[in-house]
């Protein structure tokens, strides 16, 4: 049976769009899931969206959130708004839901495919690639000709070729074989590229296709979880802008 990849990342414990995207990767016909990390961190959700992550039995890797909700890590270097979550979060967990978070690893490959959260050269630090220079580095260390990766919240597409290293904007997008590439999904649950729709990728390796696609949601839902929880109202304001 042809096989159908779903790379879902940046979830944020945002229920009301994972539960969204999950309804429309059954419409397409996903037969596998990929995560590239942070189910926690942001949004009101964590044990709901981790029981549904870890349901889907898919290799996940570890993201900063997850990572400093694990660890309880000082946050004195955190975005006060991201500690507080962090924090809040912690309270919301078992003891054995933190151990599945701090067991996560930093790198994965599942038929050939790589995932991380961040970058490939050192995945434990959390470097953003927001460019296709800082995408150069990441290059040097990657083995596999695809890797999945999210931390910035943007979706994009970069392209390692002989001559250099270029930045795609997102797209559907046919991979020549031969290059490398370094993808990044976008967000389920807080996208920042100023489209606040859900954000999520499907790879189709028989056709080599990979298509970004873009979900409405019920975002006011997902502010009210937040406001009612108690987290900081920043938090919810900014599902709503894409930031």
């Amino acid at each position: 049976m042809a096989r159908i990849f779903a790379i879902l990342g940046d979830i944020h414990a945002n229920i009301e769009a994972l539960n969204v995207v999950l309804d429309d990767c059954r419409k397409e016909g996903v037969t596998d899931f990929l995560c590239t990390g942070d189910v926690v961190g942001y949004n009101a959700a964590p044990s709901e969206c981790m029981k549904i992550v870890r349901d889907l039995g898919c290799p996940v890797v570890k993201g900063n959130h997850d990572h400093y909700v694990a660890s309880e890590q000082n946050l004195e270097d955190f975005h006060p708004n991201a500690a507080a979550v962090v924090q809040w979060t912690r309270e919301q967990l078992t003891e054995e839901e933190i151990q599945w978070l701090f067991d996560l690893p930093f790198v994965e490959t599942k038929m050939g495919i790589a995932l991380v959260h961040s970058t490939m050269d050192r995945p434990e630090t959390f470097g953003y690639v927001f460019d296709h220079f800082q995408a150069e580095a990441n290059f040097i260390c990657q083995k596999a000709p695809l890797c999945f990766h999210g931390h910035t919240h943007v979706p994009m597409i970069y392209e390692k070729q002989v001559s250099g290293v270029y930045r795609i904007d997102p797209q559907d997008f046919k991979l020549p074989v031969g290059r490398k590439y370094f993808i990044n999904v976008g967000s389920v649950g807080q996208p920042r590229d100023g489209d606040p729709r859900a954000a999520y990728v499907i790879y189709d390796p028989t056709t080599r296709m990979v298509r970004f696609k873009r979900l409405e949601y019920d975002v006011q839902a997902a502010q009210e979880r937040i406001l009612r929880a108690g987290l900081p109202a920043r938090l919810a304001e900014r599902l709503a802008l894409g930031e």
